[in-house]
């Protein structure tokens, strides 16, 4: 029993103190102390309470513009928000801040930490790819607009993630292309992941997909259009031979070469 009475005093304590704190930051919000509402919203970011100092800050953006603490304000608000993982509203409020302080010794790094923003909210491959394509472009301003920051290589690195990503996303149409037995449109969609991504490590595997997609294409077409489609066949095999001639495709690959090069012959044959 006196076990129990002392739970509760402790309960009822720690409730009293929360209670308290809680009418604390409710009186300090709608509080018209302007400076004693920074201290505090300076001290909650400091110790990462970021939403309560998000809301703070907010409280004093408009009373505060056009002040010398506008400026380092809206900066800490902006990245509160940012810790709040609310990346959308993170990423127009850095910007805003570049757009209000184009001067600012802080303006490099709230347009990196707004493309920061965009990087983070692209989607996964799997769905639509707009946000890594606006992150994509965001960055690469960012490296226009300061080719000499200490950011560059860490830019490039996130510039490198979202283009993987965009050809990621171009390889599974091309992928399910010819999964779907649509060997035309698969070989097509290969070609353009190559042109689009010349400097993929991953070409010759494109190249050998691009063969594995026409013979399919010339194996279902109509005999009379089917000795030009395996000649195709051939034909890109030996740009597969030339031009990648390490490729660990190149031994698959050349077997439905020989495959198209014996139909060809076969066809001939036939229309003597």
């Amino acid at each position: 029993m006196f076990r129990q009475i002392i739970i509760f005093c402790v309960f009822s304590g720690l409730l009293l103190v929360s209670l308290s704190s809680c009418n604390s930051y409710e009186k300090l919000l709608k509080s018209d102390d302007v400076n004693h509402k920074l201290i505090k919203a300076n001290e909650y970011f400091d110790k990462k309470s970021y939403y309560k100092a998000s809301n703070l800050y907010e409280s004093l953006l408009q009373v505060m513009k056009g002040t010398k603490n506008f400026e380092p304000i809206y900066f800490r608000y902006a990245y509160s928000i940012y810790y709040l993982k609310d990346y959308p509203s993170a990423s127009y409020h850095f910007k805003n801040f570049v757009d209000y302080f184009p001067a600012s010794r802080d303006a490099e790094e709230a347009m990196y930490m707004h493309v920061i923003c965009l990087y983070k909210m692209s989607n996964k491959v799997s769905l639509d790819q707009t946000s890594t394509i606006k992150a994509l472009e965001a960055m690469q301003s960012f490296i226009n607009v300061y080719p000499e920051s200490k950011r560059l290589n860490e830019a490039n690195e996130y510039m490198i993630a979202l283009r993987n990503k965009l050809e990621e996303k171009s390889v599974s149409a091309a992928k399910l292309y010819f999964n779907i037995g649509h060997y035309k449109a698969a070989s097509v969609a290969y070609k353009a992941v190559m042109e689009a991504y010349p400097d993929s490590p991953s070409l010759d595997m494109y190249q050998y997909m691009i063969i594995r997609s026409l013979y399919q294409y010339a194996k279902s077409s109509v005999p009379s259009k089917q000795e030009e489609r395996y000649a195709n066949v051939i034909s890109e095999y030996e740009i597969l031979k030339t031009e990648y001639p390490q490729s660990k495709y190149l031994s698959e690959a050349s077997k439905y070469s020989l495959q198209a090069t014996n139909q060809v012959n076969k066809l001939r044959n036939e229309y003597q």
